[in-house]
């Protein structure tokens, strides 16, 4: 009998051959073109995609030179918005008080990317329609093109769900792998990473 540690990283093997390479590239380009125009990068995640997006902010300031951000890094304002005016808002309102505009993107982690008919993750539905209110760039890392942000973005990587029973792990766990990709890439890299400069 197969074990299950076997069964889940071929499972990885088959989803990572499924991604659209070419939908990554142009995620990269349009990420070039914020950072070109002095635009800076909101990125948002609930659950485990908020810490995703506080690694994300980390990479994309100290190896690609971006100005970024994530509002979930920032939990007192965070709560007292959920506390004060609902949770479904506090992306929103949080990307108002920072004067969200054009040269500016939203980049998305999510496993469903926000669903408002389904009630999931409304917060990112209603900053993705912020977002494109402004004329910011929208990005996303989802794990369905039925939410918002597949339906909406300048460019959406879908982490293919070819196991529906594991669809959240799988989204979140290639998630990181999607956004090492990202800020590694030559079009947007523009330090060396501590151990790969020390050889």
């Amino acid at each position: 009998m197969t074990g299950f540690a076997e069964k889940y990283l071929r499972e990885t093997a088959d989803i990572v051959a499924a991604l659209d390479a070419d939908m990554i590239e142009k995620m990269v380009e349009g990420l070039a073109r914020v950072r070109r125009r002095g635009g800076r990068l909101f990125i948002l995640g609930v659950g485990g995609s908020a810490g995703q997006a506080g690694h994300a902010v980390n990479d994309f300031r100290k190896i690609c030179g971006f100005e970024a951000y994530a509002p979930t890094d920032n939990v007192p304002e965070l709560t007292a918005r959920a506390n004060d005016e609902g949770w479904d808002t506090v992306f929103a309102e949080w990307l108002k008080g920072s004067r969200l505009d054009a040269d500016d993107a939203v980049l998305v982690f999510s496993v469903g990317g926000g669903n408002e008919e389904k009630g999931v993750s409304v917060n990112i539905v209603r900053a993705v329609e912020l977002a494109r209110a402004k004329g910011a760039a929208v990005f996303g890392v989802v794990g369905s093109d039925q939410g918002m942000t597949a339906r909406v973005a300048d460019a959406c990587v879908v982490i293919p769900p070819l196991v529906s029973e594991r669809i959240t792990p799988h989204t979140e766990g290639l998630a990181s792998v999607v956004c090492h990709l990202i800020v590694s890439h030559p079009a947007l890299k523009t330090a060396e990473t501590k151990w790969e400069s020390m050889r």
